[in-house]
């Protein structure tokens, strides 16, 4: 069945459907990365989004069983390829990506030109689109709801055991986060992005605030949260929207990017230093103003944005990028032992 992808411009392109089939709407994003759609599909910060690839070839592996996703369902709106494999050849396969779409209610669409869309969203920045199929549907700007909200976890949960307890401020964390804590023996505390671990007497040593999706302000109490963990001075580490939060508990402030960065081959530049490492990012929002007594940590070798932060005498630092590398690179992988040593 052919469906139409419709920019808020009026820009419309004609596809063909390979999941399931409704008109939905949301920001329109898309990610350079050559595999790893599985893992795209499954991150909780795509929510919202509707997800180019502007790989060639999409679905050749078919979809690995559920302990190799990021969270329990797919999260991004929509799917968009130039051409959809209906044929996968891969071991781990259990499903093909169309069966999967399907079951669970995401629509798809295979647009050769994909190029056409890339171009078009560096071009003139990101932008409001939607999948009409017969019914008519209005735009929707995801960036205005607290899609940190939908997509965190309800209820303290508690994983792996060790001499080390983290708190993990669950915004919308990718299960590798927690994989790459509980592999180095840590005791992982997962709570809710709203709830006040401090006024529920929670002890731990360390707090991680997770990524997520949508503007960061938004998760103003989770923000809230943070800026009384750093009066307790113990060791804090954000990741992609956490670097953000603690940007933004610690006094300075946020922007939305023209497009923002997706893929596995953003190159990352260590400040003071000559490293760079290629890394995995999914964000629309970046730090603008660094926080008082913070300084840059990370900046993106591309466009020179801030992708780090760091505390000059303080155990608090956050990184734009995502270290646990879910699909890889793993170049920052260290990231996590650094911030287990402040502890």
């Amino acid at each position: 069945m052919q469906a139409k992808l419709i920019f808020s411009d009026g820009t419309t392109i004609e596809g063909n459907s390979f999941g399931y089939e409704k008109s939905i709407a949301g920001e329109i994003a898309f990610s350079t990365s050559m595999m790893g759609y599985p893992e795209s599909l499954t991150d909780p910060s795509y929510k919202g989004q509707i997800l180019t690839l502007s790989y060639p070839l999409v679905g050749s592996y078919g979809v690995p069983k559920r302990e190799t996703w990021e969270s329990e369902k797919i999260q991004v709106t929509g799917l968009i390829v130039s051409h959809y494999i209906n044929t996968p050849s891969h071991f781990q396969s259990t499903m093909s990506l169309s069966e999967w779409l399907k079951k669970e209610e995401i629509p798809a669409l295979e647009i050769p030109d994909t190029r056409f869309i890339v171009k078009k969203i560096r071009d003139e920045g990101a932008a409001l689109v939607k999948i009409e199929f017969d019914d008519k549907i209005e735009f929707v700007n995801p960036n205005k709801e607290n899609l940190v909200a939908q997509v965190a976890t309800a209820a303290v949960a508690t994983y792996g055991k060790g001499g080390k307890t983290v708190v993990l401020i669950d915004c919308g964390v990718k299960e590798n986060i927690i994989r790459e804590l509980v592999k180095r023996k840590v005791k992982v505390i997962r709570v809710p992005w709203n709830y006040d671990y401090i006024e529920k007497g929670v002890t731990c040593d360390g707090i991680l605030i997770s990524n997520g999706p949508g503007d960061p302000k938004m998760a103003d109490k989770t923000i809230e949260i943070v800026k009384k963990a750093m009066q307790r001075r113990i060791p804090i580490f954000g990741i992609c929207l956490g670097n953000q939060i603690l940007a933004l508990a610690a006094g300075g402030d946020t922007y939305k990017l023209r497009f923002g960065h997706r893929g596995q081959n953003q190159p990352c530049e260590l400040v003071g230093s000559k490293k760079c490492y290629i890394t995995t990012q999914n964000h629309g929002f970046a730090i603008g103003k660094i926080p008082p007594g913070f300084k840059p940590w990370f900046i993106n070798g591309n466009d020179k944005t801030n992708e780090g932060i760091i505390h000059k005498t303080l155990p608090f630092m956050s990184v734009q990028f995502h270290p646990e590398a879910a699909p890889g690179p793993v170049d920052t992988k260290w990231l996590f032992d650094y911030f287990l040593d402040k502890i």
